[in-house]
């Protein structure tokens, strides 16, 4: 029988301070060094690398994405700065996708703890699976979905103390960082519900749980961890660790796969972070495409190893 003890309301608790810190840092990191590369890198040129005219771009937002540190959350202020600098939807897309899913961090923990050739295999299908999917939601017309409101530059104080009185031009810095705290504010609300879910999932349900919902015996394990994964926000420090420990309970390595997909490719705090950029169709299509990629790569690393 399932029993609510102090050691999971302690370690929902501690998650849901470190993810508030770790998350309110990177955001506002991010977006601080997002609005200096525009500053220095003219939106002309972004918008020429990841054109969605350039057959190169896809690929370019690929490996873009494959060597950035970021999870599912950090990578929304970049996603922003590109849309605000016009880069190609479908570039910008294939970035949101491969950026969690393919980062240093996780690929190298993927090789020490599985080897080279499972690293391949989940490298090859979430590479291949991103660049197909922007394309597609690129040609089929998604790019209507996104807010008018996340092309527009946040508001940024125009003058120092005493407004009232001559004006004081404002430190370019400065502008940068009124920016960025503008966003912030706008996405607070989002950032701290996401978290709230995510850090209540986290510590009330069990690894044994999952475990035996999604055992090689069971022919629906494989959708229902990546269905798992998805509310289940999980670090790429901790999403292979957690997948090992997982395995070792008697979870198939398929599903141990749709389940490291589906938590680093997408968050609860992510979708609902996305909700500020995107209508509710494309949000629909970005956990399609998650989920595909998730039970895809599930079933066809099952049939294959």
């Amino acid at each position: 029988m399932f029993e609510i003890n102090m050691t999971m309301v302690h370690d929902a608790l501690n998650m849901f301070a470190f993810l508030t810190a770790e998350l309110t840092a990177l955001f506002l990191l991010i977006s601080y060094l997002v609005g200096v590369l525009q500053m220095y890198i003219p939106p002309s040129k972004i918008q020429s690398i990841l054109s969605a005219k350039n057959g190169k771009g896809y690929l370019v937002a690929a490996i873009l994405g494959a060597i950035t540190p970021f999870c599912s959350c950090s990578t929304i202020p970049f996603l922003k700065g590109l849309l605000r600098a016009k880069a190609g939807f479908g570039t910008m897309m294939v970035f949101l996708f491969a950026s969690p899913l393919l980062n240093p961090i996780i690929i190298g923990l993927f090789a020490v703890t599985f080897g080279i050739k499972v690293t391949m295999f989940y490298f090859t299908m979430a590479m291949g699976v991103s660049v197909v999917a922007g394309f597609l939601l690129e040609k089929l017309g998604f790019e209507k979905y996104v807010r008018s409101e996340a092309y527009i530059e946040p508001d940024a104080a125009t003058c120092g103390t005493g407004c009232g009185g001559a004006v004081a031009p404002v430190n370019k810095w400065r502008k940068i960082w009124d920016s960025t705290w503008s966003d912030f504010k706008k996405v607070l609300p989002y950032l701290i519900g996401g978290i709230a879910i995510g850090a209540l999932i986290y510590g009330f349900m069990p690894t044994e749980f999952v475990a035996r919902v999604a055992n090689e015996n069971n022919p629906f394990a494989i959708p229902i961890a990546a269905v798992i994964g998805i509310p289940l926000y999980i670090r790429a420090e901790a999403v292979i660790p957690l997948s090992a420990a997982l395995a070792a309970k008697g979870m198939g390595l398929g599903a141990v796969m749709a389940l490291i997909i589906g938590s680093a490719g997408a968050s609860l705090t992510e979708v609902i972070l996305l909700k500020s950029i995107f209508k509710n169709p494309m949000i629909v299509a970005f956990l399609v495409v998650i989920l595909s990629m998730a039970t895809g790569a599930g079933f066809v690393y099952s049939a294959l190893f």
